[in-house]
């Protein structure tokens, strides 16, 4: 019988969303480490936007968590 939201496997979705947003924290940590590393520079709006990807894919990782992992699970 199918759940609530469906047939969701939960702790797949928990885990493929948190590798993602890590994945995705770890693209944007490198890309900085390399640029630092070479001696380069970034314009302002590439050192904008890694920064925001870095807090964004932060934020994603709690919230994946708290959601697929807590929330959903409670309320099917």
């Amino acid at each position: 019988m199918a759940g609530r939201y469906g047939n969701l496997d939960y702790p797949r979705l928990t885990k493929l969303s948190v590798l993602g947003f890590l994945s995705l924290f770890v693209v944007a940590v490198g890309v900085n480490a390399a640029v630092s590393l070479t001696g380069g520079s970034l314009p302002g709006w590439e050192e904008t936007l890694l920064l925001d990807v870095e807090m964004l894919s932060v934020l994603g990782i709690f919230l994946s968590v708290f959601v697929f992992g807590i929330a959903l699970p409670l309320t099917e």
